[in-house]
């Protein structure tokens, strides 16, 4: 349920910025819609933000380069964050505030509710598969440098064992139920979304390992771009050129929907 809306400063001078307060699961949550002025039955783009607290915040550039691709953009802070209630816990209950803010993106009016699609950076990406099984009406799932498999980042990502040991309630080990929770890969088989992967085989943040392991498990159901020479964070100039590329992409994918 959407509570309030607010317009705030937009750096573009034909998009319009928009600060949501949001229900999800009986928590006031906050999050960004980025607007196209004069929008009439565009598609929807959830976009899911990686990172945890103010670690990988949403970005506003990065919603205004998705708006200015033609799309109604929802990007939700997740409980717990800029005054909304609650606390993340990576995945777990957190991945409804994604689930919700898909359902009032795909209600308001501007918005096609045929062509909804779910965007998710590095953490986000795991929040975009599992509000993928939750809705599988979205046209589209994309991960860009995304987590699909939270056994795989407990592995790698020492530096982070000590957060995910405290938002989870534990190690793998302990509680594999709750990894198992957060990890959706074996989930997906149960849909037909088409999905596109981006990822930098140099990112040491969520490895590469990640995509291909979501890629080997779905097979034709994704397409994979894969970046030999970039990171984590793809240079300015090639994530504004592998973003076009993804929105075209996308909008196959909704024009191969209207045809089946």
């Amino acid at each position: 349920m959407l509570l309030a809306q607010v317009r705030v400063p937009s750096p573009h001078p034909r998009i319009e910025l928009f600060e949501m307060t949001y229900l999800s699961e009986g928590l006031k949550v906050k999050g960004y819609l980025a607007k196209p002025i004069m929008a009439k039955s565009l598609p929807g783009l959830l976009y899911l933000r990686g990172g945890i607290k103010n670690v990988g915040m949403v970005r506003v550039q990065r919603l205004i380069q998705w708006a200015s691709e033609g799309f109604v953009v929802m990007a939700p802070f997740y409980r717990g964050n800029r005054g909304g209630e609650g606390q993340e816990d990576f995945a777990g209950e957190d991945r409804y505030d994604a689930i919700h803010a898909l359902d009032i993106l795909s209600e308001l009016p501007y918005v096609n509710a045929n062509s909804l699609h779910a965007l998710g950076f590095s953490r986000g990406g795991v929040m975009a598969l599992l509000t993928a099984i939750e809705r599988p009406q979205l046209t589209t799932c994309t991960l860009w440098n995304g987590v699909t498999d939270m056994f795989l980042t407990y592995e790698e990502r020492v530096d982070l064992r000590r957060m995910l040991k405290r938002v989870i309630g534990g190690t793998p080990n302990k509680y594999p139920e709750r990894y198992e929770y957060r990890s959706p890969i074996s989930k997906m088989k149960k849909t037909n979304i088409p999905i596109l992967v981006i990822h930098g085989e140099k990112d040491k943040h969520v490895s590469v390992e990640h995509s291909i392991r979501l890629e080997k498990a779905l097979g034709n159901q994704v397409e994979a771009w894969y970046f030999k020479k970039f990171p984590h964070h793809f240079p300015v100039k090639d994530q504004q050129n592998v973003l076009g590329k993804a929105a075209k992409w996308m909008k196959s994918q909704e024009k191969r929907k209207l045809n089946e």
